[in-house]
């Protein structure tokens, strides 16, 4: 098994700077995820290990091998691509099997080696069918057995489920978390998808505009944001930000922060912010309610159950001083 380590490493393509200074280190058999909106530079990070990229400046290891510059295949890891890149005249077996062949693996070898990865992902009994003949989650676990049957050192999974519908992405995510428990090896994995990042990952690397902006385990990310664009962009419904001033009623009325609030700490009652109800979603087991508070919109997150306020209701929202989260409010760092 091995290691992964980004060292001060920066991707220019022309006067695009793809990624900045990214200075990272994926420890051995961790779950790490790459988290960020598109063209945050998440997945040219995954394509420099793979060696699909080579960086501008830095270095990239794999365990203690200094791996930028070296060829793809020599770098023992096997990526799984969002368009599961199976070959469509080929059966699963010759799919699983085709990284064995082009290296060479004796028949008797091969053969088993192919049958551990297709047992693993519930794939023996499909091993003859055709890429066509299957469903889209089956097709992304042979797009998996595939990478594992090498036995790598390092995964990289650039957004493998983001081709399967809601129920299926579910049960995929479950899937992928046994697996890395069960191969006990090195993932490094990129989406866009918080609850992916929140249910799989030892820990979250979120990133912006190419550049790391926090790295930590999901709940310290979710609970102690790094600035305001790490507590915007993780949770749902996002995190609510509103200048000092606004929020004094809240108790802070500095005028050098910004606060924030998450949606399910914020209150509907007599005293606090003055708003009105703009719209009140209902989720089934929960509800969100939309407000407007001198021209902010604030969210608060409510039980689906009991009573709640309607369109064009006024209200009044507080939150409990130990919930809020104060940010400088011009360098967006968080402060308290």
């Amino acid at each position: 098994m091995a290691s992964v380590a980004f060292e001060h490493v920066t991707k220019r393509f022309g006067d695009v700077v793809a990624v900045e200074d990214l200075d990272l280190h994926v420890d051995d058999r961790e779950f790490l995820v790459l988290l960020g909106p598109s063209g945050c530079g998440k997945s040219t990070a995954l394509r420099m290990i793979a060696g699909l990229e080579e960086p501008t400046e830095g270095a990239i290891r794999i365990g203690e091998h200094r791996v930028d510059g070296v060829d793809p295949k020599d770098r023992d890891l096997a990526m799984v691509f969002q368009s599961y890149a199976l070959y469509p005249h080929k059966s699963v077996r010759q799919n699983i099997e085709f990284p064995l062949r082009s290296r060479k693996v004796p028949p008797a070898e091969r053969t088993q080696l192919v049958q551990d990865a297709a047992g693993q992902l519930g794939l023996s009994t499909l091993l003859d069918r055709k890429p066509r003949e299957l469903s889209g989650g089956q097709r992304q676990r042979v797009a998996l057995a595939r990478a594992i049957v090498r036995r790598p050192a390092v995964f990289l999974m650039d957004e493998p489920l983001s081709n399967l519908d809601a129920n299926m992405r579910t049960a995929t995510r479950a899937e992928l978390v046994e697996l890395h428990q069960r191969l006990g090896t090195t993932f490094v994995y990129v989406t866009h998808d918080q609850v992916e990042a929140m249910t799989m990952a030892t820990r979250v690397a979120v990133m912006s505009e190419g550049s790391l902006q926090q790295l930590g385990v999901p709940q310290e990310v979710y609970d102690r944001p790094a600035n305001v664009f790490v507590a915007q962009f993780i949770g749902s419904p996002p995190m609510n930000v509103v200048p000092g001033p606004v929020a004094a009623p809240l108790g802070v009325g500095r005028d050098d922060v910004v606060v924030g609030i998450r949606p399910e700490h914020l209150m509907i009652g007599t005293a606090g912010i003055s708003a009105i109800v703009r719209v009140v979603e209902s989720l089934g087991h929960e509800r969100h309610v939309l407000c407007e508070a001198d021209g902010h919109r604030l969210i608060v997150r409510c039980p689906a159950h009991g009573d709640a306020p309607v369109e064009g209701d006024a209200v009044h929202l507080s939150a409990r001083p130990e919930h809020l989260h104060l940010f400088d409010a011009s360098s967006g760092q968080r402060v308290a």
